[in-house]
């Protein structure tokens, strides 16, 4: 009698393993197919400056778009799996992120780009992000943290991956060649779907019923509770500059004189350490000395902290310097993702965490979306600061030379010209005269 009763309660708790490990290991590389390579299109960001001839703030549009796409999209995502069945769905996302990026390669406008890369890559990374989330958590209990921690970590092992390898890839077969070839990864999350177990449903409803079956699982009445609102504002504010740093950062470490693969060795470096804060954070939340809540709070807190350092630590012209502070960054942010989840069920109920989830990102999707181009229309008041004050530690008294004309610039050697985040009225390349970098206006 004592081991059946045990056995019912573990059962009511979850399985805490079993083929929950199996799906970790899924969530493992679809997460690394979505934020991973999320992270990383900073990558292409230059390459579409120099090829668009357009400012950084309409280049920061396309990345912006596929995030909140793919937080507008989790609501239906989550509430087609209620409904019907996750392993579809999933299945879905994958095929519909490796057509974007497939599209993507043959775009000649940034319009191309945002409907492509934007719009439908981010519908299908929706439909697998929130639910393999959700289908993780509702195989774990006491060790939910540690499973979801495991699983984030790959995000931060593919950023530390792809950043190398996409730059690779540019230089070997272009922007489009590069695109073409993520497309064809993005595909293998299909089989990550394939291996979430059918759930058994009912024959064929109607599409009335259908649709109505789906509304009814879209879970709204959290809208009403104010607990969740009040997390899912927080959330949405940190949201704004999470992503941020992945974006921008590559290009503005080129800005300040740093080779490419230096500026992408960078991120490579705060995504190694972001492994190591996702699984830091989940195995010492699932120890229990702290309140989940308290320590996502301290890890937010750190995040903002050294994503304000980041621009202070390269004005100095240190790369050491913007080293450390990006392998603090992104410490931070991977720990707090792996609780930041966590914490839903605790507030919601495991019962409807899929919903929540979906609604969650829903609702954060304005930020992710305003988050990157409002960054990068501040850009170039941050690179003019940059540069006043490497022109008064370089020249204390006054001395610096005065910048070449126009058509100087077009005689200066191409190998000398760096890219930063342009904007109407400036051109795209800097001089470097007596220690001083010059901007040249139009």
């Amino acid at each position: 009698m004592k081991s059946k009763s045990q056995s019912q309660s573990d059962e009511a708790e979850g399985p805490d393993g079993g083929w929950g490990w199996v799906l970790v290991v899924a969530m493992f590389v679809s997460s690394s197919l979505v934020f991973g390579l999320m992270r990383s299109l900073g990558i292409f960001f230059v390459e579409f400056v120099q090829y668009f001839e357009e400012s950084a703030q309409a280049i920061s549009w396309i990345s912006s778009t596929g995030l909140a796409a793919q937080q507008f999209f989790s609501p239906l995502a989550a509430a087609l799996c209620n409904a019907y069945n996750p392993r579809v769905v999933v299945m879905t996302g994958g095929f519909l992120a490796g057509l974007g990026l497939t599209l993507a390669s043959q775009s000649t406008c940034l319009v191309h780009l945002y409907l492509t890369m934007g719009v439908i890559s981010g519908f299908g990374w929706g439909m697998v992000f929130t639910p393999m989330v959700a289908t993780v958590m509702a195989n774990f209990t006491r060790r939910r943290a540690l499973a979801l921690g495991l699983g984030f970590s790959s995000i931060g092992l593919s950023s530390f991956a792809f950043n190398p390898l996409f730059q690779l890839l540019v230089e070997t077969y272009a922007w489009r060649g590069a695109l073409l070839i993520l497309g064809a990864l993005s595909l293998n999350i299909v089989p990550c779907g394939a291996l979430i177990r059918p759930q058994r449903r009912s024959k064929a409803p109607s599409c009335a019923s259908m649709l109505r079956r789906i509304a009814s699982y879209l879970e709204l009445s959290l809208l009403t509770e104010r607990p969740y609102l009040t997390y899912t504002l927080g959330v949405t504010l940190f949201n704004v500059g999470y992503f941020v740093p992945y974006f921008h950062l590559v290009a503005h470490s080129r800005q300040v004189g740093f080779s490419e693969y230096q500026a992408a060795f960078v991120m490579s470096a705060a995504g190694a350490s972001d492994i190591l804060g996702r699984v830091v954070s989940g195995w010492f939340s699932d120890l229990g000395h702290f309140r989940v809540v308290h320590l996502l709070t301290l890890w937010t807190g750190l995040a903002g902290v050294f994503i304000m350092l980041l621009p202070v630590s390269s004005m100095s012209g240190s790369y050491a310097a913007l080293m450390v502070i990006s392998l603090l960054y992104g410490f931070c942010s991977g720990a707090l993702t792996s609780v930041v989840f966590a914490v839903v069920p605790m507030i919601v109920g495991v019962e409807r965490t899929m919903g929540a989830l979906g609604l969650l990102q829903l609702i954060e999707s304005g930020a992710g979306l305003l988050g990157t181009p409002l960054s990068g229309k501040c850009a170039l008041k941050l690179w003019l600061l940059s540069w006043f004050l490497t022109w008064v530690r370089s020249n204390p008294r006054g001395s610096a030379e005065p910048p070449p004309k126009k058509h100087e610039c077009l005689e200066f050697e191409e190998k000398k010209k760096k890219l930063f985040f342009t904007k109407e009225g400036f051109s795209d390349c800097t001089y470097e005269t007596g220690g001083v970098r010059y901007l040249q206006q139009g």
